[in-house]
């Protein structure tokens, strides 16, 4: 009698563990993927790692703060030829963007709002590390990510509600000020402390930054590995939005750079503008999505915004690994004429933009 109860129970969690359907708590079910709610296991974990990831972010955007002389970004705050090609970037190029790949590609409504809300999402703090590796204007890029984080309180509401329209309400959209204003709190007060030390200790900072421009390299790779790790949705979405997904953040880094450079910036600043404007604060995009969207719409279009931060990934790294490659290549060919000229032209082109003027052309 035991022996044929082992038995059923046995074949009982046979057939569980090998059958198409979902389990039993799944808020969602349609046969091929579920949904289910978060464990306390997972919450626990949740809490431990995003302390984890707050702490080694302020540290990071502390190290950045170390390459910021105050001269030169007080500089770009009152004279913003360079934060303004940066937000017609952000707000203008993005958002624009994402309508047209929506459009193109003919998803659904809701999928289309969250690729809306990608678009008109600010600039990410992995832009800060990706452009201080590729040599591009670190005072340029800390003041672009700081005031395209507090327009976005703004902006964000106006976008949606222009591009939107057409799809769904935009009022049924809830941003989360308040997780805006912990992005910018969290990015100003490090990045502020580490101007000071730079400040006051050139010497030491310079060491900081290096170590900090290390950890901000592994950071960037930890935070898309435990998005993976920790997401409990259905990876079986429409190849449109893998398409989309992969398209949208390289317009973004060429369109960007393209902008810039008719915009007259300088080489290295195109380079930051790029990387701004193609790198989104997908950690935003996922709080707005969670907040505005039921669970069963959720399925349609969740994984998106872990899927533009793995392909934003991908390809700054594909940048930072060319411009290392065409730099290695630049300085081993360059001969004494070319070194002396071009250090000639940084000491006579304009450090600071003078107000809504060109930088210079090269």
């Amino acid at each position: 009698m035991q022996t044929n109860f082992l038995s059923q129970q046995f074949n009982a969690g046979f057939l569980a563990e090998n059958s198409t359907a979902c389990p039993a708590n799944a808020t969602i079910c349609d046969g091929t993927s579920c949904v289910l709610p978060e464990d306390n296991f997972n919450q626990t974990l949740s809490v431990v790692l995003s302390t984890v990831l707050t702490i080694m972010l302020a540290l990071v955007m502390f190290s950045m703060g170390c390459n910021v002389e105050i001269k030169n970004f007080l500089g770009h705050i009152k004279r913003p030829w360079g934060i303004f090609v940066g937000f017609l970037c952000q707000f203008g190029i993005m958002p624009l963007t994402a309508f047209l790949l929506s459009l193109a590609f003919d998803i659904l409504p809701i999928q289309a709002v969250v690729v809306l809300i990608m678009g008109c999402c600010p600039g990410g703090t992995a832009s800060n590390v990706i452009a201080y590796w590729v040599d591009g204007d670190m005072d340029l890029s800390i003041s672009m990510t700081t005031c395209s984080t507090l327009i976005a309180m703004g902006m964000m509401p106006l976008c949606l509600f222009i591009y939107t329209k057409m799809w769904t309400d935009a009022d049924a959209i809830v941003l989360p000020y308040n997780s805006i204003g912990l992005s910018l709190v969290a990015l100003v007060v490090p990045v502020s402390v580490g101007i000071f030390v730079n400040h006051k200790w050139p010497s030491k900072a310079k060491i900081i930054l290096k170590v900090g421009s290390i950890m901000g390299a592994v950071l960037i790779v930890l935070i898309a590995v435990v998005g993976g790790i920790l997401y409990k949705g259905s990876w079986v979405i429409t190849p449109k939005l893998w398409i989309i997904g992969t398209i949208f953040p390289a317009a973004g880094y060429t369109l960007g750079f393209f902008l810039a450079r008719v915009a007259g910036l300088s080489w290295n600043r195109c380079r930051t503008v790029s990387l701004e404007t193609g790198m989104q604060n997908t950690q935003l995009c996922s709080t707005i999505v969670q907040l505005s969207f039921t669970p069963e719409q959720l399925e349609l279009m969740f994984t998106f915004p872990l899927i533009y931060s793995i392909f934003q990934l991908l390809f700054a790294l594909l940048i930072l690994g060319g411009y290392r490659l065409y730099r290695r290549h630049h300085i081993k060919t360059k001969t004494d004429a070319e070194k002396t000229a071009q250090t000639e032209d940084s000491k006579s082109g304009a450090k600071i933009n003078g107000g809504f003027v060109s930088d210079e052309m090269k």
